[in-house]
């Protein structure tokens, strides 16, 4: 019966490893934010006018983006614990011999629930990401055939 716990064991522990390479990703994302933001605040008080208008806006928008990724890498962590519990749970119903598939079963669907909701957030991270990189067409060239 423990080779079938350990069995059933092995999907939460694959969504373990996709959780912990998705905030490998996250925690990298965080750094090349927190490394611009550190480099917009040293312009922060050396522009005036139009530049620091656009330093300000850049600001705000990574601001939003480390908040997005804190959240997305908070729920990661709740989901990797929920699925810990459950692999636990599911090896103290073999040696109690309790019934508590309906436990295990629920736990994993708040894990799932949790993936997504960070993924979700991951998702309006990168979208905050790409709305602040637009290229301006005028350095596109799009008149010049190359």
């Amino acid at each position: 019966m423990i080779a079938q716990t350990i069995q059933l064991a092995l999907a939460p522990v694959f969504v373990l490893v996709a959780i912990g390479n998705m905030m490998n990703l996250l925690s990298s994302r965080l750094g090349r934010i927190v490394d611009r933001s550190r480099h917009l605040q040293e312009r922060h008080t050396a522009t005036s006018g139009a530049d620091h208008d656009a330093v300000v806006v850049e600001m705000r928008a990574i601001a939003q983006r480390i908040s997005l990724i804190n959240r997305a890498i908070f729920l990661m962590v709740l989901s990797g614990l929920t699925i810990g519990v459950t692999v636990a749970v599911l090896f103290l119903e073999e040696i109690v011999a309790v019934r508590l598939q309906f436990v295990a079963a629920g736990l994993f669907l708040v894990a799932i629930g949790l993936l997504m909701w960070a993924l979700l957030l991951f998702l309006r991270e990168t979208r905050v990401a790409s709305a602040q990189l637009r290229i301006p067409h005028s350095l596109l060239e799009l008149e010049r055939e190359l």
